[in-house]
């Protein structure tokens, strides 16, 4: 997992696509499926599976006259690593920091404080039950 490179934003947008599908599809499949009514050319499409293919996300296997694209890379292991870089880079590793910066940006809420501190308490019990 190390080895991978951080994706760009429309190849992100195409793993998520395929990570949430939860079976091979194709590249029909995955231009249905676009959020914000992308219209992206099959080519464009297709360009961007070949480059996730080269660089190591995505495994393609033909079936009759179609490609199927599976992914080889975990979401949730890519979603941690480029999490942690983001905490690094931009709030050099502090979550108060971050949450902060969130805070006084107005994109988080009364409410959304409320479900990150009932998160904390729940991960902090895990933490004291593996001590």
């Amino acid at each position: 997992m190390d080895h991978l490179k951080r994706l760009p934003d429309s190849e992100l947008e195409i793993m998520i696509i395929i990570w949430g599908a939860g079976q091979p599809v194709t590249s029909a499949f995955i231009m249905e499926n676009f959020r914000g009514g992308k219209n992206w050319a099959n080519t464009t499409v297709l360009n961007f599976l070949t480059r996730l293919v080269d660089r190591g996300f995505l495994k393609i296997t033909k079936q009759g006259r179609f490609n199927y694209y599976e992914p080889l890379v975990n979401e949730s292991e890519y979603l941690q690593k480029e999490s942690k870089s983001f905490l690094e880079k931009m709030h050099i590793g502090s979550l108060t920091s971050f949450v902060a910066a969130l805070y006084d940006g107005d994109a988080i809420n009364k409410a959304d404080l409320e479900e990150l501190k009932k998160y904390v308490e729940e991960v902090s019990n895990t933490y004291e039950k593996k001590e």
